[in-house]
């Protein structure tokens, strides 16, 4: 039951922004084992000014197509899985939408049930774990 939240600057078209989105499920999907139907993405876009990236840090260079992605996970996952992901996710980014390998940084948030509520105000950690399962 990730969540992702996907930050970018301004001016894409819809088409870019579902191929982002299908990019980074996908590769949650074949790398940290996220069931298909278990979507949750949020799509931010921001003035330009609203971004202060450092363009050469960690292996830039940065272009004005940087994307952000913000994953909050509901339990933790391997070393491995976590380097599958993000290599996984760079290829098919790069396939499609045609984001520059240097353009991605992705950031995992690992987390317990206890902190997630997906409806009612229920504790997601209280629920049969059949309810958890798409």
């Amino acid at each position: 039951m990730p969540y992702a939240r996907i930050s970018l600057r301004k001016g894409k078209p819809p088409q870019y922004l579902r191929a982002l989105a299908d990019g980074i499920h996908q590769a949650m999907a074949e790398c940290i084992a996220v069931p298909p139907k278990d979507r949750f993405q949020v799509i931010h876009q921001h003035e330009a000014e609203e971004m202060i990236i450092d363009p050469d840090y960690g292996g830039g260079l940065r272009s004005d197509d940087f994307v952000l992605v913000t994953l909050h996970l509901g339990r933790p996952r391997t070393k491995e899985a976590k380097a599958a992901l993000y290599a996984r996710m760079a290829e098919r980014l790069s396939a499609s939408p045609g984001l520059a390998p240097a353009d991605l940084m992705v950031v995992l948030i690992d987390g317990e049930m206890d902190n997630w509520s997906f409806s009612h105000g229920r504790q997601a950690s209280q629920l049969p774990p059949e309810a958890l399962r798409p």
